[in-house]
C-alpha cells in the first residue's frame, strides 16, 4: 500500500513539474522567420515562413489564450491584393494543424511510402504539389492543440471547447490575423478536414455575419455530418457505398463485380441505397419475408458480407461490424478511417477491432516529423510538447447548424463556392454521406453550380496515397483559379 501511495505522489509531482515546464515555455506572442523555395510542377517558388503565436482576447482586451499558426507568403508576388489567401484547419476536434500541413498542401510533405505507410528515418522533404503556387497559407492550432494553450486558467473551458465557441472565437482571431497582415482585399478560402470541416462551415457564416468578412470558397475534405440530419434509415442504408467500395478493394466481392472498375460500380450501389435499401428499413417489420431475402441478397453481393449476416442485422449491418468481419476469416481487420490498411487483433472473435490500424500508422509518421519540421525547418524552438490530440474535453457538440450556416453564407454571398474531397475507402466520414451533405444544404437545387465533389481511391487523409496527393492538390488549385471572379465581375444574382 506504502509502494502504491509513492508511486501515486510520485505520478502527481512529475505531472505537476511537465504542467509548469510548459507554462514557463507559453509565449504569448513569437515569431521565427524562415525563408525558403520550393518547386512545384517544376516551377521554382519562393517563400516566407512565419511560425509564432498570436493571442485571443478577451472582451476586455485581457489574453486568455494564444495560438500558434505557420503562415506561408510567396516572395515573388508583390500584389497581395488579388492573391488568395487559405485559411487551413484540422478537426478531432481537439487535433492539431500538422495532418494537411506536413501531408497535403504546404511546401513540405511527410517522408512516407507510396500508399501512405510510415518510413523510416522519419522527416519531411520538399512537397511538389502544394497549392502555395496559386495561394498563400495559414495553418492553425485551435486552442489546447499543437502548440496553442490556453493563458487564463480562470477562463471557463467552455468558452473555447464546443461547436459554437470554437468557431466564434477562431472568427475572432482570424479577423485579426487579417488585419495585421493587411489582408483584407485578398481573395479568401476556408479549409477544413474531418471536424474541420464543421469548424470551416461556421467559421465562414461568422465571419460573413459578424465581421463583414466574405470569402470566395471553402473546401471541405472528409466532412462530418455538419448537424445536418442524418438519422433513422437513411443512417443505417448510406454506408452500402463505402462497403462495396472497401470490399472492391480487398478483392472479396462476386467474380463478376470484381472485375469491374470502381467508377462503374459505385452509380450503381448509390442508386440501389437511394432507391431500394432506404425505403426497406424504412419499413422495419412491415417489410415483407422474401423482399427482405431478396435486399439482403443483393446487399451481400454488393457489400463482400454474407447474406445470412446481412438478415441477422436487419438490413442495417453497423461499421464497426464491418471493420471486423469483413476479413475475419483471414484473421485481419481493416481501418476506420481508411480501410486500405489492415490490422490484427489479439482474437478474431468479437463485434469490433481492438484498434484502427490506419490511425496508429499515421501517428508512427507525423509525431516525429511535426517535431523534426517545426525545430530545424521553421527554427520555432519550444519546450511545450506538440499535441497531435490535445485535451478539449468535454466538447459540447450541442446545437450543431453549421452545415445549414455554411448554406446561408452561399445564399448571401453569390461568390462563394464549395468543394467536398472524400475518399471512398473511408469509414469514418464516407463519401456517399458527403454527397447526401450537399443535397440536404440545397434541397431546392439552387446553387447546385457552386457545388462539386471530388472521389479519390483512399481514405480519410486521400493525400496520403502519393497518386491522389497530385490529383487532389490539383483539384484545389483548379478549384481557386476557377472561383475568382473576372476582373469586374460583380457579387450579384
Amino acid at each position: 500500500m506504502k509502494k502504491q501511495v509513492l508511486t501515486l505522489c510520485l505520478m502527481i509531482l512529475t505531472l505537476s513539474w511537465v504542467m509548469a515546464q510548459e507554462t514557463r515555455d507559453v509565449r504569448v506572442e513569437s515569431a521565427s522567420v524562415t525563408n525558403g523555395e520550393v518547386s512545384i510542377k517544376g516551377k521554382r517558388v519562393p517563400y516566407k515562413a512565419t511560425a509564432g503565436t498570436m493571442p485571443v482576447w478577451n472582451e476586455d482586451g485581457k489574453p486568455i489564450a494564444t495560438l500558434f499558426f505557420t503562415y506561408y507568403e510567396r516572395t515573388d508576388v508583390s500584389d497581395k491584393a488579388s492573391r488568395p489567401l487559405v485559411f487551413s484547419f484540422n478537426g478531432g476536434p481537439g487535433s492539431g494543424s500538422l495532418w494537411m500541413h506536413l501531408a497535403y498542401t504546404g511546401p513540405f510533405k511527410l517522408n512516407i511510402d507510396e500508399e501512405g505507410y510510415p518510413l523510416q528515418p522519419y522527416g519531411v522533404s520538399q512537397n511538389p504539389h502544394s497549392i502555395l503556387d496559386v495561394a498563400d497559407i495559414v495553418y492553425i492550432d485551435p486552442v489546447n492543440t499543437g502548440y496553442s494553450r490556453i493563458l487564463d486558467k480562470e477562463v471557463p473551458r467552455s468558452t473555447f471547447f464546443g461547436v459554437n465557441a470554437d468557431i466564434k472565437y477562431l472568427a475572432d482571431w482570424v479577423k485579426t490575423f487579417v488585419t495585421r497582415q493587411n489582408r483584407w482585399p485578398s481573395p479568401k478560402y476556408l479549409i477544413g478536414e474531418s471536424y474541420g470541416t464543421t469548424r470551416v462551415a461556421g467559421l465562414v457564416n461568422e465571419l460573413q455575419n459578424a465581421h463583414w468578412m466574405y470569402f470566395n470558397g471553402v473546401v471541405l475534405v472528409s466532412p462530418t455530418s455538419m448537424g445536418l440530419d442524418r438519422s433513422g434509415p437513411v443512417a443505417k442504408a448510406n454506408y452500402l457505398p463505402y462497403f462495396a467500395a472497401t470490399s472492391w478493394y480487398h478483392k472479396v466481392l462476386p467474380a463478376d463485380l470484381q472485375r469491374k472498375d470502381l467508377d462503374e460500380i459505385l452509380p450503381e450501389v448509390e442508386k440501389y441505397t437511394l432507391e431500394v435499401v432506404i425505403p426497406a428499413i424504412s419499413k422495419g417489420g412491415s417489410l415483407d419475408p422474401n423482399e427482405r431475402k431478396e435486399i439482403a441478397k443483393k446487399m451481400a453481393y454488393y457489400s463482400g458480407l454474407s447474406e445470412q449476416v446481412i438478415l441477422n442485422h436487419a438490413l442495417a449491418v453497423p461499421t464497426s461490424f464491418y471493420w471486423k468481419e469483413l476479413m475475419r476469416d483471414k484473421g485481419l481487420t481493416i481501418g476506420r478511417l481508411d480501410s486500405r490498411y489492415r490490422g490484427i487483433d489479439r482474437t478474431d472473435a468479437g463485434e469490433r477491432y481492438d484498434y484502427d490500424p490506419a490511425l496508429t500508422s499515421w501517428n508512427h509518421a507525423f509525431s516525429p516529423a511535426m517535431n523534426i519540421y517545426a525545430k530545424n525547418i521553421l527554427k520555432y524552438d519550444t519546450d511545450l510538447t506538440y499535441y497531435l490530440f490535445g485535451p478539449v474535453q468535454p466538447w459540447d457538440r450541442s446545437n450543431d447548424n453549421s452545415g445549414m450556416q455554411l448554406a446561408q453564407a452561399m445564399l448571401q454571398n453569390p461568390y462563394l463556392h464549395v468543394m467536398t474531397q472524400s475518399g471512398y475507402f473511408d469509414g469514418g466520414t464516407d463519401y456517399f454521406n458527403a454527397k447526401y451533405n450537399m443535397w440536404q444544404m440545397d434541397p431546392a437545387g439552387k446553387m447546385q453550380d457552386r457545388f462539386s465533389f471530388k472521389g479519390y481511391r483512399s481514405g480519410h487523409m486521400m493525400y496520403l496515397r502519393a497518386e491522389d496527393l497530385a490529383t487532389s492538390n490539383e483539384d484545389i488549385r483548379q478549384f481557386i483559379q476557377r472561383t475568382l471572379p473576372g476582373k469586374g465581375v460583380p457579387a450579384k444574382y
